[in-house]
């Protein structure tokens, strides 16, 4: 089928009349089908870009056909369209991974905005798929630390997959806590593209005070200031056509800020002492942990470089917002740094375990490290107990596993919000101990596996980050 081919299952006709007038050719090629087993067939002799899949249907209903659907083809998106009396299956369905659902009577708006969200989420997907697979050829990962499989994750390494097609005239900002790997993640941008190659130059903003920190950036000419006895390329320069990472971007000094906006405008610069410009061809990438938008409002920082910035987004979350991704950290440093001192140890004990996925970790993957780092150099024995964490690690008692912040006025938005937190906490906590054996946490929670395994795929958990090394 057309790439963006739009296969409508609903038995009611009007239905899917309306659908193709809402998708009309030759922008989309809308396929529609009456019941669910010709869907499967229709699917199986061409796959389209997206379905819409109607719930209530004779024969084979449409929770079946979604089953099927997503055990031959897990990446299809499929919308799920639902009366207002079926809910608590269309939230079945979701849980089964329907990409979201729709409710009758239907919103034309709303219908075309799901669509167009869909399609691009599917192919960001097929290009971060493309970009897993070149890497894997030349024997490569995207970067080297830049580790975790949470949703969250997944959707930095879609951008990533994404923005290494676009040209270096595409600015990225990057922005998260202190030690996220902001840093990791510009790299991986560089790596992924065409122009992995050339090179790749950073600079720290806060480092180096203002006149140093200029120079740095564009360079002088022999005999531009005091002391500058030969010419010297600055970061600029020595880009190249590759990618020039500048961090902390938020403390750069406002007169920089200035003379930063004019080489991006121009896309050309000068070396100090000198007005001879040279173009720039490097990807410009940056990153802060800083608010920027609080920085513009306080006129701290200039609200037109923020936007000329600020062309293409990623947010990084903390590591407290993404805990399924301590076990596969953890055992990653545990492995680089039994390499490093020539350990081996052969994992991480459940008790050290618990106290890694109960602390908030305030200095994000880097604390993880060198917490990992610290207990390998100091443990003597075969698994890595809590014998050499630092003291501030341990609580008393568990954390509660309803100690979750309500943030939403609106009730029943807030109910459903606690709702997942709770269920994700569950897992986490019943999966840590059980080091990713999934039948026995099922069994003590009480759970059929099943039913476990499906909130697992809703929370985009894997076991096999829980296991023991």
């Amino acid at each position: 089928m057309a790439e963006k081919t739009i296969l409508v299952v609903d038995d009611d006709p009007a239905i899917r009349y309306a659908f193709q007038q809402t998708f009309p050719a030759p922008t989309y090629h809308t396929v529609t089908v009456e019941g669910g087993k010709e869907a499967l067939q229709t699917i199986e002799k061409s796959l389209p870009a997206l379905i819409f899949l109607d719930i209530a249907m004779p024969g084979m209903d449409g929770l079946a056909v979604l089953e099927t659907i997503k055990e031959r083809h897990p990446d299809l998106p499929v919308v799920i369209i639902t009366g207002y009396g079926t809910m608590q299956t269309a939230i079945r369905a979701m849980q089964l991974g329907a990409y979201d659902y729709l409710t009758k009577p239907l919103d034309v708006d709303l219908v075309r905005l799901t669509a167009r969200r869909a399609l691009e989420m599917s192919e960001m997907r097929r290009q971060l798929d493309d970009l897993q697979r070149r890497l894997q050829e030349k024997g490569e990962r995207p970067a080297t630390e830049l580790i975790g499989q949470s949703p969250s994750m997944q959707e930095v390494y879609k951008l990533i997959g994404v923005i290494s097609t676009t040209p270096n005239i595409t600015n990225v900002l990057i922005l998260g806590e202190t030690g996220t790997g902001k840093e990791l993640v510009a790299r991986a941008i560089h790596e992924s593209g065409p122009n992995a190659q050339a090179p790749f130059v950073a600079i720290n903003c806060t480092v180096l005070p203002e006149t140093l920190l200029e120079s740095e950036l564009f360079g002088h000419e022999k005999g531009a200031y005091t002391g500058a006895d030969r010419a010297k390329p600055g970061k600029f320069e020595l880009a190249g056509n590759g990618t020039l990472f500048l961090d902390e971007i938020g403390d750069m000094p406002e007169a920089l800020q200035k003379k930063l906006l004019r080489v991006i405008q121009e896309r050309t610069f000068e070396r100090l002492g000198s007005n001879q410009p040279i173009p720039l061809n490097a990807r410009l990438i940056t990153a802060t942990h800083r608010n920027l938008e609080e920085a513009v409002r306080k006129g701290l920082f200039r609200e037109d470089l923020y936007y000329r910035l600020n062309v293409v987004k990623i947010v990084l979350p903390p590591l407290r917002e993404r805990k399924e991704d301590i076990p596969l950290l953890a055992n990653y440093f545990l492995t680089k740094y039994n390499q490093r001192f020539g350990k081996h140890i052969t994992g991480i004990s459940p008790q050290a375990l618990d106290v890694l996925m109960n602390y908030d970790f305030p200095g994000n993957v880097r604390e993880l490290e060198n917490l990992i780092e610290r207990a390998v150099a100091l443990e003597r024995g075969e698994v890595l107990t809590t014998e050499n964490f630092p003291p501030e690690m341990f609580t008393p008692g568990r954390e509660p596993l309803l100690n979750i912040p309500i943030v939403d006025q609106n009730f029943n938005r807030a109910k459903q919000a606690v709702i997942k937190a709770f269920e994700k906490k569950f897992l986490i906590q019943r999966l840590t101990e059980t080091g990713g054996n999934v039948s026995r946490a099922a069994r003590i929670s009480g759970l059929e596996r099943q039913s476990f395994q499906r909130l697992m795929k809703k929370y985009g958990l894997n076991s096999g980050n829980f296991r023991k090394s």
